[in-house]
């Protein structure tokens, strides 16, 4: 069986795509025809994602990569360009950072979460814009939080910090890059990531009052509530969006 969508003949870049919304993400894009270049730390996982997309009749290949190691990242996107013929897509979901109150985070945890986050993002940004521009445009979606819009963002204050600034790379690129053909969102998604149904498996009734807080009445599943959503903001319906943050949270949060 062999995939065939309106992403047919593209080529995505996932980040972080080994599990949770990343590998959510890289099975809707899968779905829709696009070749998934796979990219995360655990070759294993990697290798599961592939598996999955393969399934599914599209093609899909490994990269282990450290995003934060942001000198190998050309190299990466120059290696995915060479073996599926161009870049089209690129989603920028890796992040590993700290949480927790501020006066208890080190310099170098704070740090981490930006050389993982909007330094990572940036680099990729980068190497994938001339593959973009010489393919005639191409997309950008970088994953943010509603961490950033809350009122009270106690222990979450350095991975908000990390993500605002994401948002901020965002909406530039959208206004540098549109000339080019190149669109660029972000998105704040709530998703049943593995780690997510490990606390709600550990603390149920924490996790009942999470849940009510969110109108829709449920965290968002990682394929069918936001890799799906990422492909409808891929499509050429959505072609004259750019530059703006996608809450896809079931309505939790207020970005205003």
């Amino acid at each position: 069986m062999t995939a065939v969508g309106f992403l047919k003949d593209k080529v995505a870049i996932v980040t972080g795509a080994g599990q949770g919304v990343g590998r959510g993400i890289a099975l809707a894009l899968a779905s829709e025809g696009a070749a998934v270049a796979v990219v995360g730390r655990t070759p294993g996982k990697l290798d599961d994602t592939c598996a999955l997309i393969r399934e599914r009749g599209a093609r899909a290949e490994p990269f282990p990569c450290d995003v934060a190691d942001t000198e190998a990242v050309p190299g990466l996107v120059e290696a995915v360009a060479e073996r599926f013929g161009g870049v089209d897509v690129l989603v920028n979901n890796a992040y590993s950072g700290a949480f927790g109150p501020l006066l208890s985070m080190s310099d170098r945890a704070f740090e981490k979460g930006f050389r993982t986050g909007p330094f990572a993002a940036f680099a990729f940004m980068k190497a994938c814009h001339p593959h973009m521009k010489a393919r005639g445009g191409g997309h950008i979606v970088n994953l943010v939080t509603s961490a950033m819009v809350r009122w009270d963002p106690s222990t979450y204050g350095a991975y908000a910090a990390a993500k605002q600034a994401l948002r901020s790379l965002t909406r530039t690129a959208a206004a540098e890059w549109g000339p080019d053909g190149i669109r660029a969102v972000a998105i704040a998604p709530h998703a049943l990531s593995p780690g997510l149904q490990w606390w709600v498996d550990n603390n149920p009734e924490e996790a009942e009052e999470f849940r009510r807080t969110i109108p829709l009445g449920y965290i968002g599943d990682c394929e069918q509530d936001i890799g799906r959503a990422v492909v409808a903001l891929l499509s050429p319906d959505m072609r004259y969006l750019t530059g703006a943050t996608i809450p896809l949270d079931g309505g939790q949060a207020h970005f205003g």
